[in-house]
């Protein structure tokens, strides 16, 4: 989020612009501060817009079950398989 914006942080100056006073410089640190929940974590958490997903291409196949269960539902821990459902989001 920079100047109420949404734009691609396509390199580390932007973030160390933004939140280089915070001791953030670079993709690496925003990454380690959203991850250990540091001591500046409110500021990068408020710096990263949320993402948005869309339902997936072809829609979901069966919501009521889950996807460990015989009838092969929607919810539930896909483990590796996580990054087909991303993919068609």
């Amino acid at each position: 989020k920079v100047n109420k914006q949404r734009i691609p942080l396509s390199s580390n100056e932007i973030i160390s612009d933004k939140l280089g006073k915070d001791g953030i410089h670079g993709m690496e640190d925003l990454v380690h501060e959203m991850y250990t929940v540091g001591p500046k974590f409110k500021e990068a958490s408020n710096f990263l817009w949320p993402f948005k997903l869309s339902a997936p291409k072809g829609g979901f196949i069966c919501k009521r079950h889950g996807f460990c269960e015989q009838r092969g539902g929607d919810w539930g821990n896909r483990e590796e398989l996580i990054n087909d459902l991303l993919s068609r989001m």
